[in-house]
């Protein structure tokens, strides 16, 4: 152990017997009394310069002390970082898990295996060690109060713990994150989130997450509608301006045949626009494609309750809002808007829509050139 001094002391809060820490302990620690023999067999072990004999020095003494969980759960942790900085990286994460069987709540091993399967690309163990990370640093701030403690004393203790524990959670709640981030399996994706969420219910990634989550709940996913909207509908009852979640609780309403549906993609578009603020001098780019998207689903719900009228002016704004922002989108409400102007009648402005719709490549360049072929056959017979 580097600069071990006369007493071996391995994160926070001391847990008797080096078990698993009850539910409302923070962390476990590793400590190894001065004197001892496997204190002064550990010195000899610091003191070694070869890195093989060091290695084979943790593994006599992890045999040696197989009666004393602290010593084993340290050496093993010792014959992990070993393995690692040998590149060995299963062997590192074997051993490690190995000394996280002593200390399951141990934050430094947790950040050990973390960053080693992070290197070794194993986002399924980084996960894992990410989740029981978390529920480590959530537990800080949930532990009741002791007795004979004051509480000014006792809120001290507490932020002082959160202090010391700040650099370990924020690694493990952006390792966690990543793995969502990159996770191209969308039922894996799924279980990431869900056990991610737990054990960071106030993660400072929670909007990208809730982002995430309702994607991989949506249409071209797993397409689980009645779980997408009530994610969604918790997601708002904790930040009731989350634009991801109005929105794509708008765009999934405007298609769901249930009676009432249309409505509240009404509602929630309109809430959308309100929290986009695109008309303010501050919004930036994504507050613009955010409200240019709310008005573009809001027209097509106007369309679809036979208020083709209303919805010309909510797509008019969103062509405005998207155009040279996102091709796709503009695409869309391209389409949308050429769609009312014909339904009205209005022919002229449904082919001007419409030619340009057609010039975009993607998923609605075929439908805009169906109706633009309806249109000019319209207008060629003069109606």
């Amino acid at each position: 152990m580097n600069g071990q001094g006369r007493f071996l002391i391995v994160v926070l809060v001391f847990c008797s017997r080096f078990l698993a820490a009850p539910a409302n302990a923070q962390a476990d620690r590793i400590a190894i009394p001065a004197g001892t023999p496997e204190d002064h067999d550990l010195q000899a072990i610091s003191n070694e310069q070869d890195a093989a004999k060091k290695l084979s020095m943790y593994q006599d003494f992890v045999q040696k002390y197989s009666a004393n969980p602290a010593a084993v759960a340290y050496g093993n942790w010792q014959i992990s970082q070993s393995y690692q900085t040998a590149g060995d990286l299963n062997k590192g994460l074997d051993y490690g898990d190995k000394a996280l069987a002593g200390a399951p709540r141990n934050l430094d091993i947790l950040v050990s295996q973390a960053s080693i399967a992070q290197q070794a690309k194993d986002n399924a163990r980084l996960i894992n060690y990410a989740v029981k990370g978390g529920a480590v640093c959530t537990s800080i701030g949930k532990q009741p109060k002791p007795e004979g403690i004051s509480e000014e004393d006792f809120n001290r203790q507490v932020a002082e713990q959160k202090s010391a524990a700040k650099n370990s959670c924020d690694f493990l709640e952006s390792a966690g994150f990543n793995v969502i981030a990159t996770e191209n399996d969308a039922k894996l994706r799924r279980a990431d989130i869900e056990n991610y969420s737990t054990a960071f219910p106030e993660s400072k990634f929670q909007d990208q997450v809730s982002s995430y989550a309702m994607y991989t709940l949506g249409p071209g996913q797993l397409n689980d509608q009645e779980r997408l909207f009530a994610y969604g509908e918790k997601t708002l009852a904790a930040n009731p301006n989350s634009l991801p979640a109005l929105l794509l609780l708008a765009g999934t309403y405007v298609d769901n045949p249930k009676p009432g549906s249309l409505g509240k993609a009404v509602t929630y578009s309109q809430r959308a626009i309100a929290v986009a603020k695109a008309d303010e001098p501050d919004a930036d780019k994504s507050r613009k494609l955010s409200a240019g998207v709310a008005h573009s689903i809001l027209g097509y719900a106007y369309i679809k309750q036979d208020k083709t009228v209303a919805a010309i002016p909510e797509l008019k704004s969103a062509t405005a809002l998207l155009k040279g922002q996102d091709d796709q989108q503009y695409s869309i409400v391209l389409y949308r808007l050429g769609f009312a102007y014909a339904k009205l009648s209005k022919v002229s402005e449904a082919r001007d829509v419409l030619s340009e719709a057609v010039k975009i490549s993607g998923p609605v360049q075929a439908m805009s050139q169906d109706l633009l072929t309806k249109v000019n056959a319209a207008r060629a017979k003069g109606k």
